[in-house]
């Protein structure tokens, strides 16, 4: 099993994400390699709960531009973690 620090990169703070917690459902960034066993495993083991679901999708890159130059964004994977009732992630409550 890979290590879950490597499949959970980041919370994904938004104003979206914020207002999921309220139905216990997490976002975050995720390797985009893993698939939903690996990432409720993850969370599991990470932050002591107990998942219900997990949904994923992928964001596609964006165009950029500032001023000349153009570019894009790198596209990542999402994952929405719902989690069991009356388990919370205490990470995300310091809103």
């Amino acid at each position: 099993m890979v290590e879950a620090e490597k499949i959970i990169i980041r919370p994904v703070i938004s104003e979206k994400s914020y207002a999921q917690i309220d139905h216990n459902r997490y976002t975050f960034e995720v390797h985009p390699d893993a698939h939903k066993t690996m990432i409720a495993q993850a969370v599991a083991q990470l932050f002591d709960v107990t998942v219900v679901n997990v949904a994923t999708s992928h964001v596609p890159s964006k165009p950029k531009r500032r001023g000349w130059s153009r570019g894009r964004t790198p596209g990542w994977k999402k994952a929405v973690v719902q989690l069991r009732e009356g388990d919370k992630i205490e990470f995300f409550e310091g809103r």
